[in-house]
């Protein structure tokens, strides 16, 4: 199979220039008086970079914001040129990037779809041919003779993803097209980019979307700080990148928690938790756990006098307020006689059923009929669920299940 796009030890160099003078004449006074300099800053967006991408595949590109993958679709697409090294693209390409980077705020929708089309290459016989299906997809028939100054950033960003994706290209270089418009929207786009990959065409796909990568590209190649960090089959690239992710977030929740604790509690105080910790099978500390993975929470109390009967309860709430539970001891029929000085208890799942995401977490000690609080620290702890080897990406919760099929 011939190869249709080629990185051969690239690297993409770019000068920041800070503090820019901010007027004319504040130039011509530094140069008056021999004093113009401009601090600068040397940046390496890509540095020794090596892939290729076969005819007829689809390419994931992934990492955190700033990892160079915008850089390294610009570069395909000619946009750029590498400071060393080459890059190679053998066919038409057509780049869904900055979308609608050529429009005229002056021209109106249509004007700007013969405009944008012939800057991505589009004869004036191929655009009129074209010309309703693009008006079609971007779903602004009543908007298309209002000039483009007056559309919203959706709408914007629709008309240049219709008329993008309309080049009929060899090679497709698209990045973050999820971003455009409603999830209505977002949904046909991804269908046609589907159609896209059915034709052969060859793309090169930047999300971080990981679900979106999963599900167009055989392959993939992590970037990180500008470098290559893995490539290969994506499901093996994207473990690599979860792993990576999960102990940065392991140690900047850490850092929150011990350091920059905001706590929303409230109590008399008679019996005070003191910590709470998330462990996992082994008895680890950590905070970035996986869909269904085993984990414990531990947590520490301090009992100024002997109370009896207390109940502990916790609760869970995702990042977004949504309360996922909260059980306590004595609904769970799990009686404590009295506390007095320190002690802890584990509040233990055998399956953590949450699906990826961000999670609060509440503890508190009652007396037996729950009225009293003696403390409750309300979502005052934080941990993060990561998808693992779990199918189910959307939703609240993972739920063990199969399917059954028969003929009748």
């Amino acid at each position: 199979m011939s190869v249709a796009v080629e990185f051969r030890n690239v690297s993409k160099r770019f000068t920041l220039h800070h503090d820019r003078p901010g007027a004319l004449r504040e130039v011509f006074f530094h140069l008056l008086h021999g004093q113009w300099h401009q601090p600068s800053e040397t940046l390496w967006a890509l540095r020794d970079i090596d892939f290729t991408v076969e005819e007829g595949t689809t390419l994931g590109l992934i990492g955190p914001n700033g990892s160079g993958k915008s850089t390294a679709l610009k570069l395909a697409g000619g946009i750029l040129e590498p400071t060393q090294g080459e890059v190679r693209a053998n066919g038409r390409v057509a780049a869904l990037i900055e979308l609608g980077a050529g429009f005229h705020p002056e021209l109106t929708g249509r004007e700007n779809v013969y405009l944008n089309g012939a800057i991505l290459g589009l004869s004036r016989r191929e655009l009129e041919r074209k010309f309703d299906d693009i008006v079609a997809f971007s779903e602004l028939e009543r908007f298309i003779d209002m000039p483009v100054k007056h559309y919203s950033a959706g709408m914007y960003m629709r008309l240049g993803f219709a008329v993008a994706i309309n080049v009929d290209p060899d090679i497709l270089l698209t990045d973050e097209i999820l971003a455009v418009g409603d999830q209505s929207f977002q949904a046909k786009c991804m269908e046609r980019i589907g159609q896209v990959k059915r034709s052969g065409v060859t793309i090169l796909f930047v999300s971080h979307n990981l679900d979106a990568v999963r599900s167009l590209c055989s392959k993939s190649v992590w970037l990180d700080g500008g470098r290559v960090a893995a490539s290969g089959p994506t499901d093996q690239v994207i473990s690599a990148y979860l792993a990576s992710v999960a102990v940065k977030e392991e140690t900047r929740l850490a850092a929150q928690q011990t350091q920059e604790r905001e706590e929303d509690h409230w109590g008399s105080g008679e019996a005070t938790i003191l910590d709470v910790r998330f462990l996992d099978a082994y008895g680890r500390e950590r905070h970035v756990f996986f869909s269904d993975e085993p984990m414990r929470a531990r947590v520490r109390y301090q009992a100024q006098r002997r109370i009896e009967k207390p109940v502990f309860g916790v609760a869970i709430y995702r990042s977004d307020g949504i309360h996922v539970n909260g059980p306590n001891t004595r609904f769970s029929g799990y009686d404590i006689d009295c506390i007095e000085g320190e002690g802890e208890i584990d509040y233990v799942v055998e399956s953590l059923a949450l699906l990826e995401g961000s999670y609060d977490f509440s503890a508190a000690i009652y007396d037996y009929e729950c009225v009293h609080p003696y403390d409750h620290q309300h979502r005052t702890y934080k941990f993060l669920v990561q998808r693992g080897a779990v199918s189910e990406s959307y939703g609240l919760v993972y739920m063990p299940s199969h399917w059954e099929h028969r003929r009748l």
